[in-house]
């Protein structure tokens, strides 16, 4: 069965270290993902390059940028622009998650893509709630319970909050 395992990670530098630890424990880096406010801080993104997202929230994809450190080498960074909520900065599945078909889910926003991989409702807010504070939202893709075990390991071993664990949906084959 395949999982996501989500925490939260209150600076730059602690989901920093998240990344990097869940790559020492052998996870691919196109398996983990971030999601962050972006501030127009110390992370340089690159050229952003609108595009409309079905029904989501309004994207961007970056060509050619990076995010500097760990979290730069990451799959997928791009920025997203959340009606409401301002600017992002998203990385891996997630980024393909919030400006694709997960987005269009009824609530919208960071919402409606977190609930189309599957979080509940009432954790997709409260994760909302914490990234419009300037928290980080760091997920990684599971595949068994020992790759379970490994990312709850690495999250609290880096003082990970407010861990979920999710079952990912399947996609029919056309």
């Amino acid at each position: 069965m395949s999982n996501s395992i989500f925490c939260i990670a209150k600076t730059h530098s602690q989901a920093e270290n998240i990344v990097q630890d869940l790559q020492n424990a052998g996870f691919p880096v196109s398996d983990i993902s971030v999601l962050y406010p972006e501030t127009g801080g110390r992370r340089d993104v690159g050229h952003v390059v609108a595009t409309k997202a079905p029904e989501g929230i309004a994207t961007g994809a970056t060509t050619g940028g990076v995010a500097g450190g760990v979290l730069g080498l990451l799959a997928g960074i791009g920025a997203v622009a959340i009606p409401g909520l301002g600017a992002f900065i998203a990385a891996g599945p997630l980024m393909a998650a919030l400006s694709g078909a997960a987005a269009g889910a009824a609530t919208g926003g960071i919402v409606g893509g977190l609930i189309g991989l599957g979080i509940p409702e009432v954790e997709a807010r409260h994760y909302e709630s914490r990234l419009k504070t300037g928290n980080y939202l760091v997920s990684v893709h599971t595949d068994d319970n020992d790759d379970e075990d490994r990312a709850e390991k690495v999250f609290e071993a880096n003082g990970g909050e407010d861990v979920v664990k999710t079952s990912e949906a399947k996609v029919p084959a056309k």
